[in-house]
């Protein structure tokens, strides 16, 4: 592979003994012996090499094969690592075996019923996982050939050599094919391999089976092979190479069981973060809204990235999209509660400056850390087709035109959330039927290799040229820019199309608190549907506007609001300034009051009642008869 072509410079230093891998052609001078150099060459043309060197060198590699097998936290690069640092220094190759399932490295997993091959490095893997012989095709030292995909799994028999080899604690102990002390070696590749696979190895083959143990328990086994010396230019493993890979192994488990467990780490807590985020989006008429949400990849911690949308009264949305800044699973629980208190300041429908402004005193109370997050918010209105937007510290969201243009919203960035003591300010623009709006987090367009100026200018102008017609276009459309290769942080997307209320579809009235007020909603309201050709509503619809007005003026102090709306169903709303909401109670044969909402339940396809910073708004639906 590629990536495994190394300089000197790179590999580990040689072992005492071995022949130090060099590229066939590399230039210039070196010290390392020749690929004709027998490995028991002398080093020096004085004499034999000191021991003390010898120990010197090999503890030079023991360092730095241990730094590199524990230098990732991903399972793939760890076992790539393993390999490297294997081969060609100390073996012709290497295999590593784990436990099929992978094992929950947190509990003990009870005895290992199967293993799988997960790496092999230095030797061909067959279709069935059976090792077909050394490698020989490579062109040089540095081509090892290695493989994730190793077969069907093969089962470990209790009492068996390969149960032995996974659980004994002794040492362990080289052997030589086809001399008699091999013969527990043997029956131990033949269980791993099957017998056509050790037909393949030559008489005179070194043959190392290390346990990888973790900090609970053994998670799979190590198999090492060099050539006959004939072949190799190195004698067999002897006692300070087995020495050399036993420590190596207990390196390598104990990094197998590190990488799962931050595998397992890494799932809780994306699957923490993706719990907290919504599974559906609510539809709003007169609004198309879709989401997207992308984690970074495995290697990279989880973030606190989020969307929402929230339905508010008039037939408003609320649409929001924020990022705490840092990866941990702290970042995705702080993501959780601003989530949350975004939503019940939303419902309040107070306005985006001022939910901005409680999400800041929010986070300074959340602990004695200080946790920043970032967060776009936007109100749109399908009647009066305007959004209303602000913004704490967040990449600025872009707007598309109805005639396809599409810009980057201006908006004070303002400081991010959690900063504290900072002015927030909303921004109202229009919005006609036909334009869209696309929220997301920076990991859309600031990557390792691209800074945010660049991808925002790239993300504009792929969205006004590219040819889209649904909010799932849209995210699609947007996604398109990320370059291929490994994701640093996580993406939230949230796109929408406005389409708008016509106007004549809606019906606004202002009336005075007063005990005629009852009886003129009613007549607005029948007046109104007949325009509206639904006569079929009309008796119900009166009775219903009837006992929530009433209700409304022995409360109100000031006018109180009636709106009718006709979309796919009919909406009706009542509103006044007391942040008293009603509530379904129980009422005696002798009750005079209390059944007004009992009514409405009784009545309409759905109906609540929402409080908001300047009083309440109870509303209720309806379906459309068939053919309206």
């Amino acid at each position: 592979m590629r990536d495994q072509l190394k300089t000197e410079a790179e590999q580990p230093p040689a072992v005492p003994g071995q022949r130090r891998q060099v590229p066939a052609a590399a230039p210039g001078p070196t010290s390392a012996p020749t690929a004709a150099t027998p490995a028991t060459a002398p080093a020096r043309r004085t004499g034999a090499r000191p021991e003390r060197a010898e120990m010197a060198d090999r503890l030079a590699y023991l360092d730095s094969a241990t730094r590199r097998i524990n230098s990732a936290l991903d399972l793939a690069a760890t076992l790539r690592n393993i390999g490297r640092v294997l081969v060609p220094t100390l073996a012709d190759a290497a295999v590593v075996h784990l436990r099929d399932p992978l094992p929950n490295v947190e509990r003990e997993p009870g005895f290992p019923e199967e293993l799988r091959i997960h790496h092999s490095t230095g030797t061909r893997i067959g279709r069935r996982g059976r090792p077909s012989g050394l490698d020989d095709r490579r062109r040089s030292r540095y081509g090892a050939r290695s493989t994730a995909d190793g077969g069907p799994a093969t089962p470990v028999t209790r009492g068996g050599a390969l149960a032995h080899a996974l659980l004994s604690r002794r040492p362990a102990e080289a052997a030589v094919l086809g001399t008699p002390a091999a013969e527990r070696a043997e029956t131990l590749l033949r269980e791993l391999y099957g017998t056509r696979g050790v037909a393949r190895l030559a008489a005179g083959t070194s043959v190392l089976a290390l346990p990888l143990r973790g900090r609970k328990a053994v998670l799979g086994l190590l198999i090492l092979i060099r050539r006959p010396p004939e072949r190799s230019g190195r004698p067999v493993f002897d006692a300070a190479d087995t020495a050399t890979a036993a420590h190596l192994a207990t390196q390598a488990g104990l990094a197998v069981d590190t990488a799962l467990r931050y595998a397992r780490e890494w799932e809780i807590a994306n699957e923490l973060q993706r719990s907290m985020l919504p599974l559906r989006l609510p539809q709003s008429h007169g609004v198309r809204i879709a989401q997207r949400y992308l984690p970074g990849e495995r290697g990279a911690q989880v973030g606190g990235d989020w969307y929402d949308a929230v339905p508010l009264p008039g037939n408003r949305v609320a649409l929001i999209v924020g990022d705490v800044m840092g990866h941990s699973l702290t970042s995705a629980a702080i993501m959780g509660q601003l989530r949350t208190s975004a939503q019940t300041l939303a419902a309040l429908d107070l306005p985006p400056h001022e939910v901005l402004y409680h999400l800041d005193e929010q986070a300074q109370r959340l602990g004695r850390e200080q946790h920043l997050a970032t967060c776009a918010y936007a109100v749109y209105d399908p009647i009066a087709n305007r959004v209303v937007m602000a913004n704490a510290g967040h990449v600025p969201p872009v707007l598309v035109r109805p005639d396809g243009s599409a810009e980057l919203v201006e908006l004070d960035s303002g400081a991010p959330i959690g900063v504290g003591g900072v002015d927030f300010n909303s921004v109202e623009l229009p919005a006609p039927p036909g334009s869209a709006l696309l929220l997301f987090t920076d990991g859309l367009v600031e990557t390792r290799t691209r800074p945010i100026s660049d991808g925002l200018e790239l993300l504009r102008a792929r969205i006004a040229a590219a040819r889209w017609q649904t909010p799932e276009q849209l995210c699609q459309e947007a996604l398109r820019i990320l370059p291929p290769g490994d994701r640093g942080d996580d993406i939230a997307l949230l796109g929408a199309c406005f389409d708008g209320i016509p106007a004549g579809d809606v019906a606004h009235w202002y009336l005075q608190p007063r005990n005629e007020t009852p009886g003129r909603a009613r007549r607005l309201a029948a007046h109104t549907l007949r325009r509206w050709g639904l006569d079929e509503l009309s008796e119900a619809t009166e009775l219903m506007v009837s006992e929530l007005v009433t209700n409304a003026v022995q409360h109100a102090t000031r006018p109180v609001t009636l709106s009718l709306v006709r979309t796919t169903r009919l909406r009706c709303e009542v509103g006044d300034d007391s942040p008293l909401l009603p509530r379904p109670r129980r009422t005696g044969p002798e009750d005079e009051r209390g059944r007004g909402l009992q009514i409405v339940a009784r009545c309409a396809d759905r109906w609540g009642a929402t409080r908001l910073g300047t009083g309440k708004v109870v509303w209720f639906e309806q379906r459309l008869p068939a053919g309206t």
